[in-house]
């Protein structure tokens, strides 16, 4: 992991400073030995799937953006993955500090996909492959970081991958927000996949990250020169992450980085049934001796509501923490408009209220409508840089609560007091709240928005020109900490407009 150094006693150092001072290079002091070089830790093998092509029968199943990827110069494949995975198990106590040994225990065959979506010219390749665990809470494959994240994705020209981990995702659950797993949806196409449980799917990801990295007789990337790998998880599959973090990545070194996006209190087991059950901790943090740094992006949803709140740890060399006031761990954008956006249209950006998906999702309030996707498309940027160069992302408060560490400070409008501020809460046009709510059985995952009336905005800012000035103001501090994009700002500063006529209508 960390190189070893050797830290010389400081009297024999002052000693050697002082002789070095008096002698003439003649009086034979012997120099004091050269340290040992830094032990280079011994990295485990990841085995080497094998890799095909699906069946030719329809084409391939992901709940995705919805334009065509060829409009922003992007092509998608899938790919079958198969081999012989390990499950894990542990070598010490499973702590909260995340200093995990884990050690290979039994194998299973298994066979998933996976798919790509990467720049149709490799000149426009950045060179950096980001990795998300598909989510399976709805009962099936899902990639929200995507969702969120991939105006920045696509425009910066990272490859993106979905890792089928999970058994749900290929097979189902019992309680499913639709019968989409892959096997329900074509079972032609996918009816030779096999999952072994979800104690190999840690292996599993792993295994896919090395036929990114080091293909073997199928590139699944064609050629493309990867300078860096990036694991995403969100929600479920940031639980998978943190205990991927903590105990798998120390034995093989997969990747270079991890964004583990909405995580809630501890992780997921690192063996479950029909496997050995091997649980982790009620609170699990990052482990500190980590070779690579980790970003935890938080929304108000997962401090209070999924108890991240007792997972907190302070900012580190290798380790940031973001929480955004404001947001949700579902949203409007994330789960409903967003999907159409190419990054292009500014009206993706306009705070609406919505109360829910449609024939998915039906929630009693129009659900969340703030500034997450905007944050963490910065948060992406600040891991990437942060990984390929070493700049680490700026630090910012955490959201505030109140002494028992059970509610929010909020202002007099209603909004959270702390952590990243954006225009969504510094220049508000209305309540903005990740504390849930009630509807359909994830709606308590995708918060509030409770728009200002006309009379409300004309309190705060008069007329349109005060709106947009106060906009503005807000956005070159989020700028200037790093906060929000300048790509995205453009898009913020022409939605001002639009935004007040939606709710002064005539003024």
């Amino acid at each position: 992991m960390n190189p070893i150094t050797h830290r010389w006693p400081l009297a024999l150092g002052l000693s050697f400073s002082l002789l070095v001072g008096c002698s003439d290079g003649s009086d034979g002091v012997p120099a004091p030995p050269e340290p040992p070089p830094p032990v280079e830790p011994d990295y485990l093998p990841i085995a080497q799937p094998g890799v095909a092509d699906p069946p030719d029968e329809g084409d391939l199943f992901l709940l995705s953006t919805t334009f065509d990827l060829a409009e922003v110069g992007y092509q998608q494949r899938e790919y079958f993955l198969s081999g012989t995975a390990t499950a894990f198990g542990n070598l010490n106590e499973l702590s909260s500090d995340g200093a995990w040994e884990a050690e290979p225990a039994g194998t299973a065959d298994y066979r998933t996909r996976v798919v790509v979506y990467r720049p149709s010219d490799a000149a426009d390749f950045s060179g950096t492959v980001l990795v998300e665990w598909l989510n399976v809470t709805a009962g099936f494959d899902t990639g929200p970081s995507y969702g969120s994240g991939h105006v920045e994705m696509l425009r910066q020209g990272h490859v993106w991958v979905g890792v089928s981990a999970q058994r749900v995702g290929i097979e189902g659950s019992g309680t499913p927000v639709a019968p989409l797993n892959l096997k329900a949806v074509n079972p032609a196409r996918y009816g030779t996949l096999e999952h072994p449980g979800d104690s190999f799917s840690y292996d599993m990801f792993s295994q896919a990250a090395q036929a990114l990295r080091e293909p073997a007789e199928v590139d699944l990337l064609d050629g493309l020169d990867v300078q860096q790998m990036i694991a995403l998880g969100e929600s479920q599959s940031a639980g998978r992450l943190m205990t991927y973090i903590n105990a798998i990545h120390p034995l093989y070194n997969t990747f270079d980085g991890y964004m583990v996006h909405s995580r809630g209190d501890g992780s997921s087991p690192l063996s479950q049934e029909p496997e050995a059950e091997i649980p982790t901790p009620e609170s699990v943090r990052v482990r500190e001796d980590l070779n690579v740094p980790v970003f935890n992006f938080q929304t108000e949803t997962d401090v209070l509501l999924l108890g991240a709140i007792n997972d907190r740890q302070p900012d580190s060399d290798n380790f940031r923490l973001w929480e955004v006031a404001g947001t949700a761990h579902g949203d409007y954008y994330s789960f409903i408009i967003g999907r159409e956006d190419t990054g292009a249209d500014p009206r993706f950006l306009l705070v609406e209220e919505a109360n829910g998906i449609p024939g998915f999702l039906n929630c009693a309030r129009p659900v969340n409508a703030g500034p997450m996707a905007w944050v963490f498309g910065a948060a992406l940027r600040a891991l990437d840089t942060w990984v390929r160069d070493g700049t680490p992302p700026p630090t910012e408060e955490l959201l505030r609560v109140d002494d028992s560490n059970s509610a929010f400070v909020k202002d007099e409008r209603g909004n959270v007091l702390g952590g990243v501020r954006t225009p969504w809460v510094d220049a508000p046009v209305a309540v903005l709240s990740g504390e849930g709510q009630e509807g359909d059985r994830l709606c308590f995952l995708f918060g509030t928005t409770v728009l200002f009336d006309a009379a409300q905005m004309a309190a705060l800012y008069v007329d349109q020109a005060g709106y947009e000035a106060a906009v503005t103001e807000s956005l070159d501090r989020a700028l200037e900490g790093g906060f929000l994009l300048p790509e995205d700002a453009e898009r913020i500063r022409a939605v001002a407009p639009l935004q007040w006529q939606s709710q002064v209508p005539g003024d």
